[in-house]
């Protein structure tokens, strides 16, 4: 079976990002083991820590290594992904070896994205996460990911109620990972 590793781009706990991947860990529930990075505690990058990496560094960096797919699951801030999910990228992109770039994390990594969040279902910080890990030399999966737009009412009660077409293209994006990691 294969192992998703899940990153949740909000460390609120009751984040609508955070029921999105609830969604998606029971959509593949049975069909791969599913697991939920934690990464509240990776410093900022800087390269004046980076050899050796620091211990949740390299915690996290071995994590995404030994999954055969990344599912991220983002929200939107200002027309972009939150800061924290870019400060982990910039961890797993650099390399585990000086200089041998094929070491990092997120290297020929498989993903593929998710969010949700306003009106336009972070379509923005979707698109520019794609073009990020294409940089990064990560395989995305084509098509965008996709996005939820999220019930009013959720704004007030941190509660998403997702409608049947949400569902149907999470399960739809769900399949179509499974077949993408082969």
């Amino acid at each position: 079976m294969r192992s998703i590793l899940l990153v949740i781009g909000s460390l609120r706990k009751n984040s609508f990002n955070r029921q999105l991947a609830q969604v998606i860990s029971s959509e593949l529930a049975g069909k791969a083991d599913v697991s939920t990075l934690r990464f509240d505690d990776i410093p900022y990058m800087n390269q004046d820590i980076e050899w050796p990496a620091p211990e949740a560094v390299r915690r996290v960096r071995e994590t995404v290594a030994a999954a055969d797919g990344v599912w991220i699951v983002t929200p939107e801030y200002n027309f972009n992904f939150p800061g924290l999910l870019k400060n982990l990228l910039d961890w797993l992109s650099r390399p585990t070896v000086q200089g041998d770039y094929k070491s990092a994390a997120t290297y020929k990594k498989k993903v593929t994205i998710s969010g949700a969040g306003g009106k336009n279902a972070t379509a923005n910080s979707r698109a520019r996460l794609t073009e990020l890990l294409e940089f990064m030399r990560a395989e995305v999966m084509p098509g965008g990911g996709t996005g939820v737009a999220v019930n009013m009412d959720a704004f007030k009660t941190d509660k998403v109620v997702f409608t049947e077409e949400q569902l149907r293209l999470l399960h739809e994006q769900a399949e179509a990972f499974l077949a993408f990691l082969g």
